[in-house]
């Protein structure tokens, strides 16, 4: 099967659909992200992170996490100089 005009015409019409759709998700993220948990869809990560919601061991093991971020980032730096 050969690559023919409409080929062509179809992919750059499907590329374009899918960047009008991701531009208008990423513009009315929140609204769409709380329309699609309301009807039972989780996206991961999708949504902040509500750390009032966290309990004690959950909010120190994501501080951990973030001090080990810091951490790799500062000694990234001083490698770099």
């Amino acid at each position: 099967m050969a690559l023919n005009s409409q080929h062509v015409t179809g992919f750059v019409v499907g590329l374009g659909a899918a960047g009008l759709g991701y531009y208008v998700y990423k513009k009315n993220q929140k609204q769409i992200d709380e329309f699609l948990k309301s009807q039972g869809i989780n996206l991961p990560g999708s949504a902040e992170k509500d750390y009032s919601s966290l309990t004690l061991e959950e909010l120190v093991a994501e501080k951990e996490r973030l001090e080990d971020l810091i951490a790799e980032m500062e000694m990234a730096g001083k490698k770099e100089e």
